[in-house]
């Protein structure tokens, strides 16, 4: 039985962002940015947003695990937060503690609506995407 989405969203610093991307990374999950890339790119003190939108399951890879696949809003090293996906683990994700009240999460999940894509940036920035 599949498990059931947490429709939420949940907190994590940089050192975590970058565990959880280094985690997919090592499974071969589609949806991440480079570790290089975001250590590079994230302001290192900030706080980043996970909202878990979709069940990943690769039928046609079974032995792939099934994920989360998450709206990632990032602040950058600019003071800009952009948009972006990551898959993460369902246990890896429910270890992420809830630290926002139902007010924050709507609020993230707004900017994340408007916030300006990850490639949207690079471009403007001038930003290569295996930097």
């Amino acid at each position: 039985m599949t498990p059931t989405l947490p429709r939420t969203v949940r907190a994590v610093d940089t050192a975590q962002l970058l565990g959880l991307a280094q985690e997919a990374a090592m499974h071969g999950f589609s949806q991440r940015l480079p570790v290089d890339w975001l250590r590079e790119h994230l302001a290192a003190e900030a706080t980043h947003y996970l909202f878990s939108t979709l069940v990943q399951r690769l039928t046609h890879r079974p032995e792939m695990p099934l994920q989360w696949r998450c709206q990632q809003l990032l602040t950058v090293n600019t003071g800009e937060q952009i948009w972006g996906l990551l898959d993460v683990l369902p246990d890896t994700f429910d270890k992420i503690p809830e630290t926002l009240d139902m007010a924050s999460k709507k609020d993230i999940v707004s900017r994340i609506e408007r916030a300006v894509t990850v490639r949207e940036w690079m471009e403007r920035m001038g930003v290569e995407a295996d930097s």
